[in-house]
């Protein structure tokens, strides 16, 4: 078994929420393969217009008929009990504990997920084939729960560059057991901040793990001078499935993370969508007292597959090569956002003589040799300090890592400057 595929396996079964223990957990083993700079927040603390709610965590919850069997069990799958359910110890009927079940008609095998943060009720989930075999009752019914002042809870992985602008990655960790949404996002950002590593970037990389809407909010809120050195940044959800790549520009449409995941996915399979103001976190980073460039990378996107928020999101919905496709999307970017630089033509007038300088015979080696010669014509014909080396690779039509590569050969001859 793969990291990748391992890990999600071992997050699968912690009931996550957006605060409490399972999200704690979660971190924990997180930061095993990463360290982690872990915030807790207050209940009760402002962050932007929200309030940090109290923090829920939840020990065992059943449905048991009259022989003492466990119609529905928290102990079997954490899906069936609505996430931020209140404490419950009742007798009732079918009929006074219907309202407080939720199924899938349509689907009459699998279990929903649903939640209540915001509003103190409870409730179970389960299949509709199950709630079509219980009689009138009674049946014993148990939450054992508490909803307590306490913290919410993020953790956070930052890369050192050269340069103090960052480069944002964020999942979120607040879902129970969907492998695709969120497992295989934060399983693909692990693994992303390792490779990163190996080598010196230009960029800060930090990496943010925290509760959907509510955890990027409080972030947002804490660090509002530390928000305007983010210059990329994706959210990273619904990375393993089998669909294709699904890029979701930042509401600037134009930012240049945008134009470089476009870049990237030109010759392959894929979806590009303009932003909308719903999905995943994007649309706070993207908010306009913010307005981050600030995409969204999935596969196949939210709500978009037939297992999403069901019980069928599970570990072996979820592939290895599809979240080794994901990762292989997200290190190609980075490495375009990297290299991707805009240079002023030191011998502008006329085109310089290149032979002289040995620039042709360094490319003796290469495979691609006439087209690392063009890169260098169109890298000295656009270099006046407003055409960045993506827009020449764009332009020309070459290959971004062959500009890139003779833009530095150009440098290192003294012919440009960045």
């Amino acid at each position: 078994m793969s990291e990748m595929h391992a890990l999600v396996r071992r997050l699968y079964p912690l009931c996550r929420s957006i605060t409490g223990s399972g999200l704690r957990r979660t971190l924990e083993i997180i930061g095993e393969s990463i360290p982690l700079e872990i915030s807790e927040v207050p209940t009760g603390t402002q962050v932007l217009d929200w309030t940090i709610p109290k923090e829920w965590n939840i020990r065992d919850a059943y449905i048991k008929d009259s022989s003492g069997t466990r119609i529905v069990d928290f102990a079997a799958s954490n899906l069936h009990v609505v996430g931020y359910s209140v404490p419950v110890s009742a007798t009732m009927t079918l009929e006074e504990l219907r309202p407080h079940l939720h199924t899938l008609p349509g689907r009459p095998g699998l279990v929903p997920y649903r939640t209540s943060y915001y509003a103190e009720t409870w409730g179970f989930c389960l299949s509709e084939e199950t709630l079509a075999g219980m009689g009138p009752g009674p049946y014993e019914v148990r939450i054992d729960s508490t909803l307590a002042d306490g913290h919410l809870t993020y953790g956070e992985h930052v890369i050192p560059g050269r340069s103090a602008e960052e480069v944002l990655v964020s999942c979120h960790v607040c879902h129970p057991s969907l492998a695709n949404d969120n497992l295989a996002g934060v399983a693909v950002a692990t693994r992303l901040a390792r490779l990163l590593a190996r080598e010196e970037r230009h960029y800060t990389y930090r990496f943010l793990f925290a509760p959907g809407t509510i955890g990027s909010i409080a972030w947002l809120a804490r660090n509002r001078d530390r928000a305007g050195r983010i210059r990329h940044g994706i959210v990273l959800a619904c990375a393993g499935d089998r669909g294709p790549i699904t890029y979701k520009r930042s509401r600037r449409g134009d930012a240049e993370i945008d134009r470089v995941l476009a870049h990237v996915l030109r010759d392959r399979p894929h979806t590009l969508v303009d932003f909308s103001p719903y999905g995943y976190d994007e649309r706070q980073y993207c908010s306009p007292g913010f307005d981050l460039p600030v995409g969204c990378l999935t596969r196949t996107p939210y709500a978009g597959y037939p297992e999403y928020h069901t019980s069928a999101d599970d570990p072996d919905f979820v592939t290895e090569e599809a979240m080794l496709d994901t990762l292989d999307t997200c290190v190609r970017a980075f490495e375009v956002l990297e290299r991707n630089r805009t240079y002023v033509n030191l011998s502008p007038y006329g085109e310089p003589q290149l032979g002289r300088r040995g620039l042709y015979e360094s490319l003796g080696g290469r495979s691609d040799t006439k087209q690392a010669q063009m890169a260098m014509l169109w890298v000295l014909n656009q270099s006046d300090g407003a055409h960045s080396l993506l827009d020449i690779s764009e332009r020309s039509g070459l290959p971004f890592d062959v500009v890139a590569d003779a833009a530095q050969a150009l440098l290192v001859a003294g012919l440009v400057k960045e």
